[in-house]
């Protein structure tokens, strides 16, 4: 109870502390008509990007309000385009049914996405789904290994909950799951056993 309370808090600190980054890039000197077309398919292409009316912030003001249609509309578009922050931010929607009918199979496959592109976040709720077979079959193997990786990439909780299932594990499984670790960090997320 104690691990989901904590994991609870660190999700609403996800929501509450990290942002988008959004770097400029310049362009070259440019002049005449190579300036004027690259201006002109920018503004062309705003109203047909999807993404160009998405935004991180309004979905999680939509979600803190209790608007999940709201959020939801914010964030698909985001989460299909990639964006591993807001993949993670769905999953945990879906597992816990915020808007959407609860699906587990829905919330891990979101989380492995955001997951294999290195959000530690989402590989602690990978953890969390495998030692509680939500979604997937309950393996501990898995779930420590997905813990000491989110906790490699900086969860805190990762590694305390890597420590507490390992209690429960024997030394070969443990060798095991710290094998799979590296395998999978080692490989860019290619390699991580499903």
């Amino acid at each position: 109870m104690a691990a989901e309370v904590l994991r609870s808090l660190d999700l609403l600190v996800l929501f509450d502390d990290h942002h988008e980054t959004f770097s400029t890039h310049t362009i070259p000197e440019a002049t005449g008509m190579n300036r004027i077309t690259f201006v002109l398919a920018t503004v062309l292409s705003l109203p047909f990007t999807p993404l160009a009316a998405q935004d991180f912030q309004k979905g999680l003001a939509a979600a803190q309000a209790g608007d999940f249609a709201t959020t939801l509309q914010e964030w698909t578009p985001l989460a299909e385009a990639g964006s591993a922050r807001t993949q993670n931010a769905l999953g945990y929607m879906y597992e816990n049914g915020y808007g959407v009918p609860q699906d587990y199979a829905e919330a891990v496959r979101l989380y492995r996405l955001a997951a294999d592109q290195g959000d530690a976040n989402a590989q602690y709720n990978l953890g969390f789904m495998y030692e509680n077979g939500q979604g997937v079959l309950q393996d501990n193997v898995m779930a420590h290994m997905w813990y000491n990786i989110g906790a490699a990439n900086g969860n805190e909780l990762g590694g305390e909950q890597r420590d507490s299932i390992a209690e429960g594990m024997t030394q070969q499984a443990i060798e095991q799951a710290q094998q799979m670790a590296r395998d999978c960090m080692g490989s860019g997320y290619q390699n991580c056993g499903y």
